[in-house]
């Protein structure tokens, strides 16, 4: 026989069904096969669970817990207020400001129930009941939905809608003796505070609105920017609001938020009476603080907000960064220190709060507007915008009007950042009065 030519000498075919076809492949098959075998053997007979456990226990802490669901579900209930909307088109998902591309999230029956849950624990027997009805809502039709031939379903649906018509014909003949209106609040102004939020009961008149101007702003043929001076608009006359437009890039932006995004902590205030910071349920979103010499950009933001203001921004405050998530808000409150709070920026050594510059970071497709509830007027975010306002006046007198609040968001997701310019090195730059509202 003739000696065969042209294949691998340690070749061969694979045997049928794919099996190896010699025996230099059988064995690499049978080492494959022991190795694997051994290592799952290995891991089936280990014992995982307290490495398993320990990692658990690690990580439970940024899981959500009671106070997170409870919050949650306050948040809800704010935005159903604040913006009218009813629990049917709440729990549908169809929210005000949502595109038609946007997903919509809707709620279920459980979430409906756990929501007037938290309600009746907190003693709001209006918004329980809301909730409540709505689940029983969605509970009936999904009951029907689920067995609409069920022999019982037609007859309990019968029986539940006799049970509510005779409940609302107990109501209206005064049977009942309280009433379901919403709770007793601690916040006075919460009326004009929501309207505002909403974009009504804004008091600016035509004529007034006239007086208002946009301008190409220098500060007095500053050095910075008399070739490229600033966009600067009046939001307000009384006290006097400005917005900055394109005031800062999307690079910037992103990299204040990428700095600010590892340290994002409850936000906190001054306790009024002794001045230590802490968390307040009037206050709900996240914040940070970021120093000039963390990173260029923090720097160049710090010097800007000087040479257009004119203010001495060494002893201001740290960059705060502050995100607010859907229900994110902080109800009306003054930025500057009021008599009846003498410690608080004690520590500071650097007076009061004499103005405040905001920095819108995002647009927000719904909610999130700053409204000053004393003079109705109502500032929308814009990304790329700064508002400034003076929070005393020129005598150092505190400015009531700047009571301003920021309203929940609705739709989307807030980002801004504050710069508190605090009274010392402003002896020059803002001149005394001689009258206290100078």
């Amino acid at each position: 026989m003739g000696r065969q030519t042209g294949r691998p000498v340690c070749g061969g075919h694979p045997g049928p069904r794919g099996l190896p076809g010699t025996p230099g492949q059988r064995f690499q098959t049978d080492e494959e096969t022991e190795h694997g075998v051994g290592e799952l053997e290995s891991l089936v007979l280990s014992d995982t669970s307290h490495a398993f456990i320990s990692n658990l226990t690690i990580h439970r802490q940024h899981f959500p817990n009671d106070e997170d669901q409870n919050g949650a579900a306050k948040a809800l209930t704010r935005l159903l207020d604040t913006y009218r909307l009813d629990t049917d088109t709440f729990s549908s998902g169809e929210l005000p400001g949502l595109s038609l591309s946007s997903p919509r999230s809707s709620l279920s029956v459980s979430d409906c129930f756990d929501l007037g849950k938290v309600a009746y624990s907190e003693a709001d027997y209006y918004h329980t009941e809301l909730w409540m009805n709505q689940a029983q809502s969605g509970w009936t039709g999904a009951r029907q939905a689920a067995h609409p031939t069920h022999p019982r379903a037609n007859g309990n649906l019968k029986y539940f809608e006799f049970q509510l018509a005779k409940r609302r014909q107990a109501e209206e003949g005064g049977e009942r003796g309280e009433t379901r209106g919403r709770p007793a609040d601690y916040l006075p102004e919460r009326k004009q505070y929501e309207q505002l939020c909403r974009g009504e009961g804004i008091r600016m008149t035509p004529r007034r609105q006239s007086r208002l101007f946009c301008r190409y702003y220098d500060n007095n043929r500053h050095p910075m920017y008399v070739i490229g001076p600033v966009k600067q608009e009046d939001e307000w006359d009384r006290p006097l609001i400005l917005r900055y437009h394109d005031i800062v890039s999307d690079a910037e932006i992103e990299r204040v938020k990428e700095l600010a995004k590892p340290r994002l902590r409850r936000a906190t205030i001054s306790n009024p009476v002794t001045g230590v910071l802490e968390p307040a349920h009037y206050r709900i979103s996240k914040s940070a603080w970021l120093g000039a010499f963390e990173h260029p950009v923090v720097d160049r933001i710090n010097q800007r907000i000087e040479d257009i203001t004119g203010l001495d921004v060494s002893t201001a405050e740290e960059l705060q960064v502050a995100n607010y998530g859907v229900g994110g808000q902080y109800e009306p409150h003054f930025d500057f220190r009021r008599k009846d709070e003498p410690d608080a920026f004690e520590e500071l050594g650097t007076g009061n709060r004499i103005a405040t510059w905001l920095l819108y970071m995002s647009d927000v497709q719904a909610g999130g507007a700053t409204v000053f509830t004393d003079v109705g007027a109502a500032v929308w975010p814009k990304k790329g915008t700064a508002v400034f306002w003076y929070n005393l006046f020129p005598s150092g007198e505190g400015d009531d009007r700047t009571r301003h609040a920021a309203c929940p968001v609705l739709v989307g997701n807030k980002w801004v950042s504050n710069k508190w310019i605090h009274e010392r090195g402003q002896e020059f730059r803002r001149r005394c009065g001689l009258r206290e509202t100078d």
